[in-house]
């Protein structure tokens, strides 16, 4: 198993695309690898002929556990490996240390802890099924789902006595409730916006309803919208911009460009290039919270959340992002996308984000409150551009009213880290690019 990134620490084969017994030419294709952060297909190191193969699909191992084997011919092929044999065969030769179970609680990755966190679990509580013994997040959820775990036993740490009479009263378990007070404390606002919701009545479903279970995208999706929330100081600030001088400037290449380029030229580029601006203007703007700190990023690597067709969302970042022109930013964009949508993005084009973009725009959206991409402290939402009418001011200084292009963008940020004077200017500034630069001579 390959290291995808550094906090990856395990990963799942969801699909092998040899058999044993076939030939495997170095550099193809061999398996496809599933991770808290992406999905992506494994090249194969050698040629040869795969002779075993001893982690089936679907299993999660550790990084660094042996997966298959690539011999010179035929004749050492074996019989492929039983789903559990995969927890002895390591690449290190070196004996494995004795379970420990405190030691194995150390290792867990941070998907795991994050879903013990969630479910008010222990480590200890789980039997582990992974190497050494130790908790994967399969484990966990077969314990979350199995008849022996009563979520309703589960009780959060210092729970206030008006808590206590809000859960009572309203025959609420305390564990389907994100708790976003101190050391997993549940508040009231908590429990308030767990009624107010109606969240609390949708755990059982009716004979008239259907039960779509999570694909693995749209869970982790979820985990990482419910984390952000409880992590960040959500403040939500909106600017009005005009976009005529964007919309002649598409006017008059947009044929040549959907032509040469085989698809048309949108707005997202053009406020790429604007929010780059701004945030070689405000650098504190590309940072991310630390303890007690903000980490500012020389570099600009910008992410384009993309939609995966309701599956959820994978944010692909464009590295070093201030180096782009605007036709070069219009292929990046469409090309992470167009790789997204295919899965082949690697880990690199989805680790290292210090600013991410939104685009619900081209389905006319208003305004749009999107949830900070962690660690970072904040997210722009580029809505719908519509004709509207608007007042200018003619060169003999005369206000006259004219018809232009005009939308909301939305910044989300995180008020722990920066205030509302500096994000309002960010946004006036990504305005002024929008309105004021000279676009024709963009290239």
């Amino acid at each position: 198993m390959p290291q995808l990134g550094e906090t990856v620490d395990e990963g799942t084969v969801t699909k092998w695309f040899k058999k044993v017994g076939d030939t495997v030419v170095k550099g193809e294709p061999l398996f496809e690898v599933s991770t808290d952060k992406v999905d992506t297909e494994i090249p194969a190191q050698a040629g040869g002929v795969l002779t075993a193969i001893l982690v089936e699909e679907g299993i999660t191992v550790d990084v660094g556990t042996l997966l298959a084997v690539i011999g010179s011919d035929s004749s050492e092929v074996v019989k492929t490996a039983s789903p559990l044999e995969h927890t002895a065969r390591k690449v290190s030769t070196a004996a494995p240390p004795a379970h420990d179970a405190n030691a194995s609680s150390n290792k867990l990755s941070p998907a795991v802890r994050r879903l013990l966190d969630e479910h008010k679990l222990s480590a200890d509580q789980i039997t582990g099924t992974g190497p050494n013994g130790r908790v994967t997040r399969d484990d966990v959820q077969a314990f979350i789902s199995s008849p022996s775990h009563d979520g309703a036993t589960t009780t959060v740490p210092s729970a206030s006595p008006v808590v206590r009479r809000l859960l009572n009263d309203h025959q609420l378990d305390a564990a389907s409730i994100v708790a976003t007070g101190p050391d997993g404390r549940l508040t009231r606002h908590d429990v308030e916006g767990a009624i107010a919701s109606g969240s609390h009545f949708l755990d059982a479903a009716g004979d008239d309803d259907e039960v779509i279970p999570f694909t693995k995208a749209r869970r982790l999706t979820a985990e990482h919208m419910v984390r952000s929330k409880a992590t960040s100081a959500h403040t939500l600030m909106v600017r009005e911009v005009d976009y005529e001088h964007v919309e002649i400037h598409r006017r008059r290449h947009g044929d040549a460009f959907k032509a040469r380029e085989g698809y048309t030229l949108t707005y997202l580029p053009f406020i790429a290039l604007a929010v780059l601006d701004a945030l070689r203007a405000f650098p504190q703007i590309n940072a991310s919270v630390g303890d007690d700190e903000l980490i500012v990023h020389h570099h600009l690597n910008l992410g384009i959340a993309v939609d995966l067709d309701g599956d959820g969302l994978v944010v692909p970042v464009i590295r070093d992002a201030d180096n782009y022109d605007l036709w070069s930013m219009a292929r990046r964009i469409r090309e992470l996308a167009t790789d997204a949508r295919t899965k082949k993005l690697m880990v690199d084009d989805v680790t290292g984000g210090t600013f991410t973009i939104t685009n619900p725009g081209p389905y006319g959206t208003l305004m749009t409150g999107a949830i900070i991409n962690q660690p970072q402290i904040a997210i722009l939402a580029t809505d719908g551009v519509n004709r509207k009418p608007v007042v200018v001011t003619t060169p003999t200084g005369v206000e006259s009213i004219a018809i232009h292009s005009v939308g909301l963008l939305a910044l989300t940020f995180d008020h722990r880290a920066i205030d509302g004077a500096t994000a309002a200017r960010f946004l006036a500034h990504v305005a002024a690019q929008l309105n004021d630069r000279d676009w024709i001579h963009e290239h």
